[in-house]
């Protein structure tokens, strides 16, 4: 394993924990249908599923025009509570400030479109320190076609080799292994329940944004410690 030179995160489930938000945009879609509104716990493990995954899974079923409707309604009222109750998991701004002591570059690589993620980086304060941010709809392609984050590789000057890209969905790790990054499997976020053995693969386990920050340094050696420490 080559000594990781720069980090690539998705985001939801990974980086922030917008399941609250999600769910709640969820909800509202159900109580003007006069549904009663489902659980956050029940629903999280959707979360990185987007819009259409979360209304597939508490929506009954629909023809595509009152799916579409829905959509709408859902993506309507996200983009303006997209910032309400989500935050970055715990160990997430320790993490990412490591990085930067390091001067390990990182970036962003979603499925959400630009106009929803944006707001959510600059709400969090991360625009002056992020390298890169690849949305669903920055290319043609989104994970998991391997395009993204080797764009993002791109971007942040580092060859995927060099490169972890760090998940919670079986698409990241499609994604990062088709670019020819290391992968990283978090356990911890909303898509943990699909990564089987044989998706996970050699991918690096994260239970907690700590076990990262414990890669990393071991990773850079004991000079590196001592210099963040």
């Amino acid at each position: 394993m080559s000594r990781i030179r720069a980090m690539l995160f998705d985001l939801d489930g990974t980086l922030l924990d917008s399941a609250p938000d999600l769910v709640a945009s969820l909800n509202w879609v159900r109580r003007s249908e006069k549904l009663s509104p489902l659980p956050l716990m029940e629903m999280k493990r959707y979360a990185s599923k987007g819009a259409v995954g979360l209304l597939k899974a508490g929506m009954p079923a629909a023809d595509e025009t009152t799916f579409e409707t829905w959509r709408q309604r859902f993506l309507e009222f996200y983009a303006q509570n997209i910032y309400r109750q989500s935050t970055l998991f715990e160990g997430i701004p320790e993490l990412l400030d490591m990085l930067d002591r390091m001067r390990i570059p990182w970036g962003i690589v979603t499925n959400k479109t630009e106009v929803l993620t944006w707001p959510i980086i600059e709400a969090i304060e991360m625009t002056e320190r992020i390298g890169c941010v690849v949305c669903g709809d920055t290319l043609t392609e989104s994970k998991p076609h391997p395009a993204p984050v080797a764009y993002a590789c791109d971007l942040v000057g580092v060859a995927p080799a060099d490169t972890l890209f760090v998940g919670d969905d079986v698409r990241d790790m499609q994604a990062g292994e088709a670019a020819g990054t290391q992968t990283a499997a978090v356990f911890y976020g909303y898509g943990s329940d699909e990564l089987r053995d044989d998706w996970v693969g050699d991918s690096f386990p994260v239970h907690h944004p700590a076990d990262l920050v414990d890669f990393i340094q071991r990773q850079h050696g004991e000079q590196d410690r001592q210099t963040i420490e």
